[in-house]
């Protein structure tokens, strides 16, 4: 699989993406199917990873850092994304998630993953979701010692719009790398919102998270993922390619990072073989008109 730069400055990462915010408890129980699965990504060539999932990430870390450990796979091939920044609260006041872009937190959570991880560094950490309570200037302050002490490497955030990914970059020293977001061709609000545009303006690459639109460009019997699924189609017997192979091409076209997220072992190939085509211009807006 080919490498890209996700920034002018770095790093390097496979051109497409393995993330795990599928994976749930149990999945994640026995080891064998996780490293049956992380295995496999590798012979593909994906070296890149991102580290959440919707229960939040101790037992997936603590199980790569196992696979490290046991040297099943080089960490010195690898580029580790982690997100950090959504909580749980619970009480007489019900229950629900909040953000949390402390300093305090941030430094915590990053020093107890290294620890699972079994690892220095994490390459990329990504603030999720904007927190309006945050003081920026601290945050900024919390992650520069992060990176001078080499515990990240670079910094990414995951859904804030322009104004607040701006923010925060007034009070770094160098560029947020990426925005995490949503995007595919049944949800491109990114490319009107100005989200996407303002991370090519850093000279850097979006990561693109549900490709596939959660299965729905694959399954969905509405009007629009139908009309859509005929198009991919039709454009995918020129590359003797699939639905999902031809969709993440669209991302791919784009210049997006695609995170795959299926456990699936034909999907995963699916989507990670994408890149070995390009569509033309006129192929990629007839797809995307295609939804309209």
């Amino acid at each position: 699989m080919k490498k890209v730069y996700i920034n002018e400055y770095g790093p390097r990462v496979s051109a497409a993406i393995y993330g795990f915010w599928r994976w749930t408890e149990e999945d994640l129980q026995g080891a064998r199917k996780f490293e049956d699965v992380v295995l496999f990504t590798r012979e593909l060539g994906i070296d890149t990873y991102d580290l959440s999932t919707n229960h939040g990430s101790s037992q997936l870390e603590t199980q790569f850092g196992k696979l490290i450990e046991s040297k099943a796979i080089n960490q010195s091939e690898l580029i580790l994304s982690k997100k950090v920044g959504l909580r749980e609260y619970s009480g007489s006041h019900g229950s629900g998630i909040y953000h949390d872009l402390s300093p305090q937190y941030i430094t915590k959570e990053v020093e107890q993953s290294l620890t699972r991880l079994k690892r220095d560094k994490i390459e990329i950490l990504i603030l999720e979701g904007f927190d309006f309570l945050s003081n920026f200037e601290e945050t900024a302050s919390a992650l520069l010692k992060l990176q001078r002490s080499g515990k990240i490497s670079y910094i990414g955030v995951s859904n804030f719009n322009v104004f607040q990914q701006r923010l925060l970059s007034s009070s770094l020293s160098q560029p947020i790398i990426t925005n995490h977001l949503e995007l595919n061709l049944l949800q491109t609000e990114a490319l009107h919102d100005g989200r996407f545009d303002f991370i090519r303006e850093q000279h850097s690459r979006a990561m693109a998270f549900s490709p596939l639109a959660d299965g729905r460009i694959l399954l969905s019997e509405d009007a629009q993922a139908v009309k859509l699924r005929l198009a991919l189609i039709e454009i995918g017997k020129k590359y003797e390619a699939n639905v999902e192979q031809v969709a993440v091409a669209w991302l791919n076209k784009l210049g997006a990072l695609p995170i795959i997220g299926s456990k699936e072992k034909r999907r995963i190939q699916n989507a990670a073989t994408a890149h070995a085509f390009e569509l033309t211009r006129e192929e990629w807006y007839y797809l995307y008109n295609a939804t309209n």
